[in-house]
């Protein structure tokens, strides 16, 4: 909590999940999480500090605004610590802001909603420009089928058929706002979309693995209500690889 000595800052950081563990600190593995409360301690002279981000991103896992806070002493000035984060953290971690906030601010439990994007490379050959951050599936895709299955899940479901059978989580209801597909024409890729008031562990890709199914002609696209119903981790498709998702934003 803030005191005369410490006061709550909340950060906004960038990520390539290729080469970290996941965000969460963990024995063996580098994590963003990590090279953050490395970093602050190198500038507050060893002094240990924890941070508390908005969630949690698997090994692979990419960011482009990942919100967290720390609560951290005043004698350092704003401006100096931001660009000493910058300077202390590695080239795939950046500080993109740095602002002083409410001593009851959280960015996990203040949050209202989450943005996150999966990427697929549909190119025949693979884009190796783009492999860190996209799933390569060269196989012929419906466009229409994929957009007809994400229709389903918007809206407020239990999601237990897409969330791995490793979570902590009893409660599996969760609402979608939006789940959207579009072609980025510089790339080619297909991005799909979601923005939602919270995601189960590996919900996206196992969302994503289940629509290429229904677009490359495995399965129809009726069955994405079956599955949805089954609320069994078994209907689903499979869990694909985590290169291509990214947490985008996160909303208060």
């Amino acid at each position: 909590m803030e005191s005369e000595n410490m006061i709550r800052y909340k950060a906004t950081v960038a990520y390539d999940g290729t080469n970290f563990s996941g965000f969460q600190i963990q024995p063996n593995g580098r994590t963003v999480q990590g090279d953050l409360e490395k970093a602050l301690a190198q500038i507050n002279k060893g002094h240990f500090t924890r941070i508390h981000p908005a969630g949690r991103t698997d090994a692979g896992v990419h960011a482009a605004q990942m919100v967290l806070h720390f609560d951290y002493t005043n004698t350092i000035p704003q401006e100096g610590l931001f660009k000493a984060l910058n300077i202390l953290t590695p080239d795939d971690l950046s500080v993109l802001s740095l602002e002083r906030v409410e001593n009851d601010f959280h960015a996990r439990y203040y949050a209202k909603s989450k943005v996150y994007s999966y990427r697929v490379d549909n190119q025949p050959v693979r884009n190796p420009f783009t492999r860190n951050f996209s799933l390569h599936h060269p196989y012929p895709l419906n466009q229409e089928k994929a957009k007809m299955a994400l229709s389903i899940l918007v809206g407020t479901h239990d999601f237990t058929s897409f969330c791995s059978t490793k979570t902590d989580k009893v409660d599996k209801v969760r609402t979608i706002y939006a789940a959207t597909l579009a072609v980025d024409e510089a790339t080619k890729e297909w991005v799909f979309t979601f923005h939602g008031d919270g995601f189960l562990y590996n919900m996206i890709r196992i969302i994503v693995g289940t629509v290429l199914e229904i677009a490359d002609g495995r399965r129809e696209v009726e069955e994405m209500r079956e599955i949805l119903e089954a609320k069994d981790r078994n209907a689903a498709g499979p869990t694909i690889g985590p290169q291509g998702l990214r947490l985008e934003k996160v909303n208060y």
